[in-house]
């Protein structure tokens, strides 16, 4: 049974997170300048467009034609066309070196956290902080805990933290996200003056 999600905020785009790996890691690649929950909400307006997620035939679709499905109302990101070749982008990296399975990154070959951590940042579109999100959010809330993941998930992987999408698990931790965030953000700024 798959878990219950609470990220996108709506049980059908929660659901479509939960069952299909596919979607949880194009959420993440979509949050970035958007709020997360409409990050979290793109795979399943992507899904109901398309029919279904399909990794391969996302990454085999002509590019202008599925970047017109990203710009359809309501826009699947506020950058669709870009965004659009980042998807296609994660999705041919998956068939190309995963068969076409996107849970072979966390669970094949039985790897550790650091291992996870690696192939995660070798994804198009994911860099290191990205990387160290979602290795977290699978650690505490999918249930896939190699060892070490904590440790290779950085200050993401702290038990009982409010840093990230991988903390959110109701409204209140969203809001206690947005506030982590906006204060770091705060405290960025002032350290640059």
């Amino acid at each position: 049974m798959a878990p219950t999600l609470h990220l996108a905020g709506d049980p059908d785009a929660d659901a479509l997170l939960a069952e299909q790996p596919l979607a949880l890691l194009i959420g993440m690649l979509l949050d970035q300048q958007i709020p997360m929950e409409v990050a979290f909400s793109g795979p399943r307006k992507l899904a109901d467009r398309l029919g279904d997620l399909d990794v391969n035939e996302i990454a085999a679709m002509d590019p202008e034609a599925f970047a017109a499905v990203f710009a359809q109302t309501p826009a699947v990101h506020r950058f669709p066309g870009s965004m659009a070749k980042r998807v296609q982008a994660l999705c041919g990296y998956i068939v190309e070196h995963y068969d076409g399975d996107p849970e072979r990154l966390w669970l094949g070959g039985e790897p550790d956290g650091a291992a996870v951590l690696k192939r995660l940042k070798a994804l198009p579109g994911y860099g290191d902080q990205k990387a160290r999100i979602f290795l977290a959010l699978l650690g505490k809330q999918l249930g896939v805990s190699p060892d070490g993941w904590r440790e290779a998930a950085g200050d993401y992987g702290q038990d009982g933290a409010r840093r990230s999408i991988a903390d959110v698990v109701d409204d209140t931790t969203l809001l206690e996200v947005r506030e982590f965030k906006k204060a770091a953000k705060a405290a960025a700024k002032a350290a640059k003056k």
